[in-house]
């Protein structure tokens, strides 16, 4: 293999244009783009390394204890934090926008019951889309400023009635003082009543810290998605398809399902230990513990600890999730995944916390989706609000060299 030196400059962000590579006739290799920034972005900083997150420089641990859901929007949407006056005209943006709730219907009706409730957000995303002719002229900074509480307001109701269709029971109506309880409220009885509007009143407070923390994580899949596709100019409905459709893998959004799934295998507290020893010899995996970015403690998992004691002195006891308790008091004991600084993560927590409230499995990626659904859209007006080109990698051919095509083929 021949050996070349090429030398290019690097800013004060310890970045290099990549183009000069090319202009010297090579290219770096990086497939999932670990070492390739494709942003220049000033909403979320992670340092994975010391276990930091932040919204538009305050601390994720600050935020979720101090800022409500619609706070947090405002912010990322914005940069700063909105004054009294703004944050209630926000709210009010949202909660009294003009949403087609009966298009909505028509469409997440048009699916069985039982229908997963990501390929109904998914769609819907793109139906709605239909709906906003507008969202085609993408340069226009007050139509995307205009669409943002309305684009909310309809995943609230889109995402909500996904899961009610897919626990087969009707929609509710909103009610309630925040965007999470509302979101509840629609979701019907596809949520766990049974013990009383104060334990509902718990699980609304909950959500609202569930999603803060999955409001925005800078460039994963969806977000680099949402960028990829919003660089050929497509409007904001369909680019939000296409990030919903990243975060619907299982690598992705559905690891808190694969949580469930997993604790579901393991069937009971006994075998715990056993279940702990067989991912030691790698027959099995474990979900929900460990982080592509975070090579230290999660900084949300620490927040999320505790939202998830709450929910369950609220919901009582469930053998999946006193199986998770375990799990965790044993993985952070244990010095083969301490060593490998695998602690519990977002996932891990916000899985349970999500079963305890009584979400079924199936519906925990949306939502993932209908939080991350703010971040998605802060990224999208900032690429537009810059100079950019359609996003197009380069790639290294491994195939034949030209060869004839056969006379007779």
């Amino acid at each position: 293999m021949a050996k070349r030196t090429v030398e290019v400059d690097v800013d004060e962000h310890g970045a290099f244009n990549g183009a000069e590579l090319k202009q010297q006739g090579v290219v770096s290799y990086d497939q999932p783009l670990l070492s390739t920034a494709t942003a220049r972005s000033a909403i979320t900083y992670i340092d994975g390394d010391a276990g930091i997150l932040r919204y538009r420089g305050y601390p994720i641990e600050q935020i979720a204890e101090r800022l409500h859901f619609l706070q947090v929007a405002y912010l990322l949407a914005h940069g700063e934090l909105a004054p009294e006056d703004e944050r209630q005209s926000f709210r009010r943006a949202v909660y009294d926008a003009e949403v087609d709730v009966e298009r909505i219907d028509a469409h997440v009706n048009s699916f069985p019951v039982d229908s997963h409730p990501m390929a109904i957000l998914i769609s819907g995303y793109a139906a709605l889309g239909a709906s906003h002719p507008e969202a085609k002229h993408v340069k226009d900074a007050e139509m995307r400023k205009r669409l943002f509480p309305l684009v909310l307001a309809e995943t609230l109701e889109l995402g909500a009635r996904a899961i009610a269709r897919h626990a087969g029971v009707e929609p509710g109506r909103q009610t309630g003082d925040s965007y999470a309880r509302r979101f509840l409220e629609v979701c019907g009885d596809a949520i766990d009543r049974a013990r009383g509007e104060e334990a509902v009143e718990v699980f609304g407070r909950a959500l609202d810290v569930l999603f803060v923390l999955h409001a925005d994580h800078e460039l994963n899949a969806g977000t680099n998605a949402m960028r990829a596709i919003g660089s050929a100019e497509t409007d904001m409905y369909s680019s939000l398809a296409g990030a919903a459709a990243a975060l619907y893998g299982p690598l992705h959004g559905g690891a808190n399902e694969a949580v469930l799934r997993m604790l579901d295998s393991i069937g009971s507290l006994d075998n715990v230990a056993g279940y702990i020893e067989r991912v030691k010899t790698h027959e099995v995996l474990l979900y929900g513990f460990g982080h592509r970015v975070y090579k230290n403690y999660d900084p949300r998992a620490t927040v999320i600890k505790k939202v998830v004691d709450e929910v369950l002195e609220t919901a009582g006891a469930n053998p999946l999730l006193d199986i998770a308790q375990e799990l965790e008091r044993i993985a952070l004991e244990d010095d083969y995944f301490v060593s490998r600084k695998l602690y519990p993560n977002v996932d891990f927590y916000s899985g349970i916390a999500y079963r305890a409230i009584g979400f079924d499995p199936a519906t925990f990626t949306v939502l993932f989706a209908v939080a991350r659904t703010v971040g998605w859209l802060c990224h999208y007006d900032e690429l537009m609000s810059g100079e950019f080109k359609i996003t197009r990698p380069a790639q290294v051919y491994v195939g034949k060299g030209e060869r004839p095509v056969p006379k007779r083929a």
